[in-house]
């Protein structure tokens, strides 16, 4: 057993709470997956698997799962996986159940659709100004499917506190998960939740079957988009030539695993949103971060011609192939 082992619980038993739990077990500690579902629970128990979100792969024996809520009183680092837009419900009902040591890894990728927030605010308004010392968002290139079948896998860890960044690199890292470190937070926010609306854009071209073409100009264009409203949400333009920029980006909306990609491509190919996301059966961030990331770039007036094509697909029952074409047939201007 490590020596710098903690007690760690992951809040939320989707797909991609389940892999961070695996990987924490690999580094040696000990995981408690704190969800709601009784049947997942007795089957991560039981059987090792989640069978509803990762049927088939075997969890880590240090993983175990409750619904009870107790693990959360003695964890020394808690991995928040609950969606964005029910995470600050989630830290109202459980938050006063923690430590006020407790080290809070944010693994959600989104904005608070209501109030255009990203989860390190939300979490700095219901659990105090205190919180943000010891919290940190993990984001970067990163399929739950991929990491359980231990693929090799980079991510990066965004907190402010330069100290917190290191230990948490060390805390998680693995022969198949490296983690690197940021104190730009609001960066590897942005890059997080801004990509997964690239990613419906991206689906939507594939969907038309617009090619390999369209696919690396929307993935270009869609970085520049991206790191525009980062930069004026006071994010450090490098960051998104890093893992949780183009890393996830180039991912999102390239591979098949890629639930807001699935969007995108359903949606050219003629279906409905609500059928979509019906029977998607997981949380696709981007339709709900959509309307948020557009609320932003107006704010802060800055250009942003994919994310307002994509919010007239989804929010406005635009044609998708007519939106593509006004969105090409812009005035014309430098790069």
């Amino acid at each position: 057993m490590r020596n710098d082992a903690v007690r760690a619980a992951v809040a939320g038993g989707g797909s991609w709470g389940t892999a961070l739990a695996h990987v924490l077990a690999c580094a040696g500690h000990d995981v408690t997956i704190v969800l709601r579902d009784e049947a997942v629970a007795k089957a991560v128990n039981e059987h090792r698997e989640n069978p509803r979100y990762l049927p088939g792969r075997i969890l880590h024996p240090k993983v175990r799962a409750s619904v009870d809520p107790a693990p959360l009183r003695g964890c020394e680092l808690l991995v928040l996986a609950v969606p964005c837009q029910h995470q600050r419900h989630w830290l109202k009902e459980f938050g006063p159940l923690l430590r006020p040591d407790c080290i809070l890894v944010n693994a959600s990728k989104g904005l608070e659709s209501q109030t255009c927030l990203t989860m390190s605010h939300v979490a700095r308004e219901e659990l105090g100004e205190s919180a943000a010392s010891r919290y940190a968002v993990l984001s970067g290139p990163s399929f739950a499917a991929e990491v359980m079948d231990e693929h090799p896998t980079a991510v990066v860890l965004g907190c402010t506190d330069d100290a917190l960044g290191a230990r948490l690199r060390t805390l998680f890292s693995t022969p198949f998960f490296r983690c690197y470190s940021s104190t730009d937070i609001i960066g590897v926010e942005a890059g997080g939740s801004l990509k997964n609306v690239m990613a419906i854009a991206a689906g939507v071209c594939d969907g038309l079957g617009f090619g390999s073409n369209a696919r690396a100009a929307l993935i270009t264009r869609g970085l520049a988009e991206l790191a525009r409203i980062g930069t004026a949400m006071g994010a450090r333009p490098l960051t998104f030539m890093g893992l949780s920029g183009l890393g996830d980006l180039t991912l999102t909306c390239t591979g098949a695993l890629s639930r807001n990609r699935q969007v995108g491509l359903r949606l050219g190919q003629g279906e409905t949103l609500e059928h979509i996301v019906s029977s998607l059966g997981m949380v696709a961030e981007g339709v709900k971060t959509a309307q948020a990331a557009l609320h932003l770039a107006t704010r802060f007036d800055v250009p942003a011609p994919i994310t307002e094509t994509v919010c007239r697909i989804i929010h406005e029952d635009a044609s998708p192939r007519e939106a593509v074409t006004e969105l090409m047939t812009r005035e014309l201007k430098e790069e």
